[in-house]
């Protein structure tokens, strides 16, 4: 198959540049004008790199509970002009997600990106994969984004800008997002995977950022999107998945019933995509456009990724045989199957 026909392969190219964009973008920008391109990025890209070109919506959001709309709850001051700035930073990120909905997550996010590049170490190094996680479990983690969101990135800085807990927990979530010390050990700094044993609050959110750091690792060698799962800005994503223009479709037939290659090939085990007979609009709140469930599905426009109701990638058995026997090439093509291979050809022939 033509790599440049291949949907995942082009998605591969735009995550890479994306990544050296928001990852090392500053170089080019200049420090102080790299911070300015938005404050309200609808992905990961950390503040903490400072050669980054971005940065994520949900530090300003941190920041706003804490220093804004908790001290202004505090010092019984406008509620106005404190919610004033979150409204702000909402209005931007709502402004950039309409035109690419929750495929900032699947095309643009540095972190997600480092995820399916270490699945796919793992894959030629010939790992054990899971390629699908039971659905028992997919449905107990869903929660957890949820949870993160509206404690993390809400909750707890509010609670410190009101007084109520100490100012350590006013910025929780960066404190252990994997994508700040990815980013900053990505630029040669290793300054942010360390130990803070300032006080108890800080050693143990340190102590989490380095462990989930290290497990985000391990787990995406054999295990599809391991973080993705449970990151609060796909929380945050599914809030307003309606608004955005491009959208996951399903015009589903009888045949889908008996099929469900569709569900086997999403990076997020989302089921739905396939057990789903009646609605159309199929971007369920895990769904990161990736587009790999209409790349895998074998009927005539069953599935499309639709980009303000125009069809612009869409099912297709012509596409589809292709891909398949792409991605078949590809699995067996393991370093483990070369090496084998290779020893199997040097092995001295039994006269």
């Amino acid at each position: 198959m033509n790599p440049m026909k291949n949907l995942s392969v082009i998605r591969k190219l735009v995550q890479i540049t994306a990544f050296i964009f928001f990852v090392y973008g500053g170089t080019l920008t200049g420090y102080y004008l790299a911070d300015k391109v938005t404050g309200a990025l609808p992905a990961l890209s950390c503040a903490y790199d400072m050669q980054g070109s971005d940065l994520c919506t949900l530090i300003p959001f941190q920041h706003q509970m804490d220093h804004r709309l908790g001290e202004a709850i505090a010092g019984g001051g406008n509620l106005m002009m404190g919610l004033m700035p979150t409204l702000i930073t909402l209005g931007t990120f709502l402004i950039l997600f309409v035109f690419l909905n929750k495929a900032f997550c699947g095309w643009i996010c540095p972190l997600g990106t480092f995820q399916e590049l270490l699945h796919n170490l793992g894959q030629k190094l010939g790992l054990r994969r899971r390629e699908s996680l039971d659905q028992g479990l997919v449905h107990r983690m869903r929660p957890v984004k949820w949870l993160i969101l509206l404690l993390l990135v809400f909750g707890f800085p509010l609670m410190t800008g009101i007084g109520w807990v100490n100012h350590d927990l006013g910025d929780p979530f960066c404190r252990i997002c994997p994508s700040r010390i990815l980013t900053t050990l990505a630029t040669g700094d290793s300054s942010q995977l360390y130990l803070d044993n300032a006080n108890t609050t800080t050693l143990v959110l340190s102590l989490i950022a380095d462990f989930m750091f290290g497990l985000m690792i391990a787990l995406s060698l054999t295990i599809r999107q391991p973080f993705c799962r449970t990151c609060p800005m796909l929380a945050l994503h599914a809030v307003f998945r309606k608004l955005g223009l491009l959208r996951l479709v399903k015009n589903a037939t009888p045949r889908c019933d008996r099929c469900g290659l569709c569900a086997k090939a999403c990076p997020m085990d989302i089921s739905e995509i396939h057990t789903e007979m009646q609605r159309r609009d199929v971007t369920f709140e895990d769904c990161t456009l990736c587009g790999r469930c209409v790349e895998f599905c074998p009927y005539k426009d069953v599935l499309q990724l639709k980009y303000a109701m125009i069809p612009v990638f869409s099912a297709d058995p012509a596409y589809f045989k292709p891909r398949k026997r792409a991605q078949r090439n590809w699995e067996q093509n393991s370093l483990l199957s070369i090496l084998k291979s290779g020893h199997a050809t040097l092995k001295p022939k039994q006269s």
